[in-house]
């Protein structure tokens, strides 16, 4: 699964506009988590997914993740 290197081989204002999309957003998050963490085989990016998984949905984390992606280009522990 390599949805996140065709995601952030993306522009970035296309990255932003697919993380602003209110389930869109997180419909993509989660998927570039899941393709890290499955990737990278990492406890640390598995960890992440659940979390975001579960609590992610809300608008704090998205709003994080949106001002990381804004400053650096990619989503916070996504590389």
């Amino acid at each position: 699964m390599t949805f996140d290197k065709w995601f952030n081989k993306q522009s970035t204002l296309l990255k932003a506009i697919l993380l602003l999309l209110p389930v869109v957003g997180w419909v993509v998050e989660c998927l570039v988590r899941l393709s890290v963490a499955l990737r990278t085989k990492s406890l640390v990016h598995i960890v992440v997914f659940l979390v975001f998984l579960f609590i992610g949905w809300g608008w704090f984390l998205g709003l994080i993740d949106f001002i990381y992606l804004l400053l650096k280009g990619n989503l916070i522990l996504a590389e």
